[in-house]
């Protein structure tokens, strides 16, 4: 069958279509995705403006068009942090899938970390033993770590690279207090809550996925995408503590020209290598696989089982 995925992100709204059948790897088909920068959107932080919810619509309404086009058979739809912590997300959601039939569902941060995990557990397979999984969004931080596929620890923090940037940087490059004051934010934001996936002892493996993640693995020099999914990308926790020094000493131009940055992502990673470095630091990571799978297709595997089963959920 053929499946769309429809991710609205605090960054973008990402239609991901994919041939996908129980016990077959789903197969990507076509990706469409647009930079909506939803948090943006958000009036006092706390409620979607009606540009916000306009803009929202018509690309929603756009990725259901591309959709059809397609031959997507099946649309499963669902919002992360930027919707979730607006108060009138949910009726944003009413009145798009009144105008445009679109379902969206609004996952919880633990919600993300448990499909994000299954993602990764069947990326890698048993013989990966206890898994960790870290993923940095545009919102949030979720962490999730378990010998099966269902996790046995799980956090989420709003500690996403774009909510810092918003909160904390103002500068270009950032003023070194800024740096500074945000780092001591991050670890104590982590510290508090880390203990939860600590107390059921280490990870046999660590993975990370999210653009933040793949971005500063082509910065530290890991293999392009154009290689490949089966490529193996590894990187130490001191490449990323390297760039957690240097980035936010760089002006947003020069970050831009860096090997696989975006122009529209450059402002995020300061803060995204500074959340990197210290969630790794605080884990005891030493070294860490990327992971080419994650939230996407953690709703992709969660789908196809429930229709196995004959059930008809995602979370």
């Amino acid at each position: 069958m053929r499946l769309g995925v429809l991710d609205v992100g605090s960054n973008t709204v990402h239609l991901l279509v994919v041939d996908a059948y129980p016990g077959a790897r789903p197969m990507p088909a076509f990706s469409h995705k647009t930079e909506l920068r939803l948090a943006d959107h958000l009036e006092n932080g706390v409620r979607l403006s009606a540009a916000g919810e306009e803009s929202l619509r018509a690309d929603v309404k756009e990725a259901l068009r591309i959709a059809e086009d397609k031959g997507v058979t099946d649309v499963l739809g669902f919002a992360t942090s930027a919707v979730r912590e607006a108060e009138n997300g949910e009726q944003v959601l009413a009145r798009i899938r009144e105008q445009t039939g679109a379902h969206i569902t609004v996952l919880t941060g633990e919600e993300e970390a448990r499909l994000t995990f299954l993602a990764a557990r069947r990326w890698f397979g048993w013989s990966s033993g206890r898994l960790l999984v870290i993923d940095i969004g545009g919102g949030s931080l979720e962490v999730a770590a378990g010998l099966d596929e269902e996790p046995d620890a799980l956090l989420s923090l709003p500690l996403g690279a774009g909510r810092l940037t918003r909160d904390w940087i103002t500068a270009d490059p950032p003023e070194s207090d800024e740096v500074r004051k945000l780092r001591r934010h991050v670890r104590a934001e982590i510290a508090n809550e880390i203990g939860s996936v600590l107390r059921h002892g280490a990870a046999d493996h660590v993975v990370a996925t999210s653009k933040t993640f793949r971005q500063l693995g082509r910065i530290a020099g890991v293999a392009p995408s154009i290689e490949g999914p089966y490529t193996k990308r590894v990187l130490r926790h001191t490449d990323i503590a390297d760039l957690a020094r240097r980035l936010p000493e760089m002006k947003l131009a020069d970050r831009a020209k860096l090997p696989g940055v975006s122009v529209a992502r450059a402002p995020q990673l300061p803060a995204g290598a500074i959340v990197a470095d210290a969630i790794l630091d605080l884990l005891g990571v030493e070294q860490f696989e990327l992971c080419p799978w994650a939230l996407r297709e953690g709703i992709i595997l969660r789908r196809l089982d429930m229709l196995a089963y004959g059930l008809d959920a995602i979370t």
